[in-house]
């Protein structure tokens, strides 16, 4: 009876102490699942969203697709903090490291599938979060990690907590291994059409009244020049914008300023060369022309002006 008692109250010391280790470790892993699935919705969401915009983007302008295709690619870093979060405390089956080990596979995929997007329609690029290096068959990557997901999700299923995971979806990988970005490249709406123009000419000091494009100046020593150019496409674009100031009287020689500039999607740059000499009853051809692609609708990349400087004492 005696022998009885002492295994009984063994058996209720060993539970108590099982019951106590098991409390930190239950609320480690219920912390863990909470956490985790809150990332693993975000990677769905992000996934849906990718999924519409490969479906119909097509039907979309280039400005709007890009804002959209930019919006998801902001979510990435995001992911890579929280995952690198979870890493600590170390849990069963190493856990939080293989979260975060797909997810960070998932971004460099992620980000390879919008780097092919961008280059195949010409759309400026994204500052990469992830690797640098491309991953190979991305889509193929993603449903890969979906696959390994599938199974790691329930390692804690039978630890204390009793947790499981969400599972990760793949409907845009699904999407891009049979169609990639075939339809985004057919699309008319997001085809590149390039343009850029002569926005605007300021000259100083202020021409008097005379016929059009004639500059009527008075008789001064210099005259400032100002020129606005624009990018009047979607596209980086680099510009080429000469000012030549061609005397057909006078001492001067002629004169030819130029700058190269790089313009942003629907950029306009403002160039101000140096003053350009003159002498009284000068007169001269001032030609303006930004060159390094087509001009666009409504707009010009040539602009001629007849210069006439007054004669001195008739300013």
């Amino acid at each position: 009876m005696a022998v009885t008692l002492v295994l009984l109250v063994f058996a209720r010391d060993v539970a108590r102490s099982a019951h106590g280790a098991g409390g930190p470790r239950r609320s480690e892993n219920r912390s863990f699942a909470g956490l985790a699935n809150s990332l693993i919705s975000q990677e769905n969401s992000f996934d849906v969203g990718l999924f519409r915009l490969l479906r119909d983007g097509p039907n979309l302008n280039r400005p709007v697709f890009y804002a959209r295709l930019s919006l998801l690619h902001q979510a990435l870093p995001v992911w890579l903090n929280e995952a690198e979060l979870l890493r600590r405390p170390k849990l069963d089956h190493d856990i939080n490291d293989v979260m975060a080990q797909i997810t960070e596979k998932r971004v460099d995929a992620y980000e390879s599938i919008m780097t092919s997007i961008t280059r195949d329609l010409t759309l400026p690029g994204f500052v990469l979060v992830g690797a640098e290096q491309p991953t190979t068959a991305p889509a193929r990557a993603l449903l890969a990690s979906v696959s390994t997901w599938g199974h790691d999700r329930f390692v804690l299923a039978k630890e204390p907590g009793l947790v499981t995971l969400h599972k990760l979806t793949s409907k845009a990988a699904t999407y891009y291994s049979v169609s990639g970005d075939q339809a985004l490249v057919a699309s008319a709406s997001l085809a590149l059409h390039r343009g850029i123009g002569v926005a605007a000419v300021l000259v100083n000091p202020s021409p008097l009244p005379a016929p059009r494009g004639e500059l009527l100046l008075p008789p001064v020593n210099s005259i400032h020049v100002g020129v606005s150019v624009k990018n009047a496409s979607f596209v980086d674009q680099t510009v080429i914008i000469n000012v030549t100031m061609i005397p057909s009287n006078g001492p001067i020689p002629g004169e030819r300023q130029s700058l190269r500039v790089h313009l942003k999607p629907l950029q306009a740059y403002a160039y101000t060369p140096k003053n350009f000499a003159t002498v009284a009853d000068e007169r001269a051809t001032l030609q303006i022309t930004v060159s390094g692609a087509p001009a666009a609708p409504g707009m010009v990349t040539t602009r001629s002006y007849r210069v006439v400087m007054s004669p001195s004492g008739h300013g």
